[in-house]
């Protein structure tokens, strides 16, 4: 098959890195990984954490990366043309559908949660936030989202942003913007960690983060390692396979997708040592969540020297962090409109605005005007995290790892990721036999379908082994032909 050739291309190497990572790097980085972090067991869970890069991150990605660049195109029509080139049936464009579909809802939610970072940096600048406790502060975030004028606004702000910079093109738009916002993203977090420093109790932040309790290594530790491995990286919600389509020929995947990982976990670590050395030093919890930074930051800045600046530009940073993830969570749908249906990319941005800014709507009204309204108990901001979450990019995820390794014919990928030969021996174990198998057990612990109680996970863990050891005899003879080829 004759290669697409690219309309659209990265500048450079770093320009796919510093985008990718925007768009790995959200609000979770900000809260939930620095928190599970401590929770199961600080350097403990960091290594399990690292073992699930390894297993899932990294091997979807570098798949997702490749199908982008060999198809060149938007998640739909990459996936068409790769299965297509490797002989799989042309049902698996499906994969890329969903992909694409499940970023475009996730950014009809997420642009209401990211406008909580927006507001609050402003809300730090008017004096809003004064309050004397953690529950004052949290009435305070529960009128701001009652008052669907505020709630609205602010969503409207994230997603115009979002929109002008996608309209405005890869190289133009999005590579601009990521150039600055990505190191000013980790100038603000250095100088946070610096400020954190001085708080006086950063030694109980690093020991909260870092010190290894093997007691805490348990399988709920090791389902949390798995799905934040999974979901941190942005992986099967078409973000990164249209990033990996602009990445040149020539640049290393491999390389790429490490940098990227790396990159995603430094700042999910700094993001902690910023924010728990500021909690201890003001007696504050940090099992909070979510309230962690809209409750329970808020009274510790306006309890510090300095906070109010600081708050401002912890609320700047969380924003810049919103919004680098939204941008690529669009990016997918406007390439498609755009390459697919000829319509330039201001036009596809205008009228993929239209449909975000109305589901939107209504995901931010299920916060006040329609907050009575709860089909099957969730409302439709709940609705739309739960079928994204749990079942599209999970399902997605296994899809893309089970067509680049049994469906496409071997010289597609090979050539694409242009491994040495135990480097694609290992990678084709991986999303044969190991990452098909632990995101299929995200995918069932988080419909509470898997548990893992004391009794229980030593059967999974022993069939877990069971089945590596089989699937290992079953690849020997690849691996060995692998490195014969070299």
């Amino acid at each position: 098959m004759t290669r697409e050739k690219p309309k659209n291309l990265w500048l450079s190497r770093w320009g796919f890195i510093l985008a990718a990572t925007g768009s790995a790097v959200g609000l979770g980085n900000i809260w939930k990984f620095p928190y599970i972090t401590g929770e199961y067991g600080g350097g403990a869970f960091v290594l399990m954490y690292l073992a699930c890069i390894l297993a899932i991150g990294i091997p979807v990605m570098m798949t997702e990366i490749a199908l982008g660049r060999r198809g060149r195109g938007s998640p739909l029509d990459a996936v068409a043309r790769v299965a297509r080139e490797g002989g799989a049936h042309p049902l698996w464009r499906g994969v890329g559908l969903m992909a694409m579909v499940a970023g475009f809802m996730i950014l009809c939610f997420y642009v209401v949660a990211a406008s909580w970072a927006f507001a609050y940096t402003w809300k730090m600048l008017d004096g809003s936030l004064a309050a004397t406790s953690v529950e004052a502060l949290g009435g305070v975030f529960e009128a701001h989202n009652a008052n669907p004028w505020q709630l609205g606004g602010w969503s409207l702000l994230v997603a115009l942003l979002t929109l002008f910079i996608v309209a405005k093109g890869v190289q133009k738009g999005i590579e601009r913007s990521v150039s600055w916002m990505m190191p000013g993203l980790a100038v603000m977090l250095l100088i946070l960690v610096g400020y954190a420093y001085s708080s006086g109790s950063f030694s109980a932040g690093v020991d909260f983060l870092f010190t290894f309790d093997a007691s805490k290594i348990t399988g709920e530790a090791l389902l949390a390692a798995l799905g934040h491995a999974f979901f941190t990286l942005s992986l099967a919600s078409g973000a990164i396979l249209i990033y990996g389509s602009y990445l040149p020929d020539g640049q290393s995947v491999a390389r790429t997708t490490f940098v990227v990982a790396i990159a995603d976990t430094l700042v999910a670590l700094l993001a902690g040592l910023a924010i728990f050395p500021i909690i201890f030093a003001n007696g504050l919890s940090p099992s909070a969540g979510p309230g962690l930074i809209f409750m329970s930051l808020p009274l510790a800045f306006q309890q510090m020297p300095f906070g109010t600046f600081f708050g401002v530009l912890f609320f700047a940073m969380v924003s810049i962090a919103a919004l680098t993830s939204a941008i690529s969570l669009v990016e997918a749908t406007v390439a498609y409109l755009n390459e697919k249906h000829g319509i330039s990319r201001a036009k596809a941005a205008t009228g993929a605005g239209v449909v975000l800014l109305l589901i939107s709507l209504l995901a931010m009204l299920s916060f006040n005007v329609m907050a009575g309204w709860t089909p099957g108990g969730k409302n439709l901001f709940d609705w739309l995290d739960y079928l994204t979450s749990r079942w599209m990019m999970p399902l997605g995820g296994i899809g893309m790892v089970i067509l680049a390794g049994y469906c496409l014919r071997s010289e597609v990928m090979r050539d694409e990721l242009n491994l040495p030969p135990l480097g694609y021996a290992l990678w084709l174990f991986m999303v044969r036999y190991v990452s098909p198998v632990l995101i299929g057990i995200v995918f069932l612990h988080a419909l509470g379908w898997l548990g893992f109680d004391p009794i229980a996970k030593w059967y999974w863990i022993a069939g877990a082994i069971g089945v590596l050891a089989v699937a290992g005899e079953l690849l020997a003879p690849r691996v060995r032909q692998e490195l014969a080829r070299g």
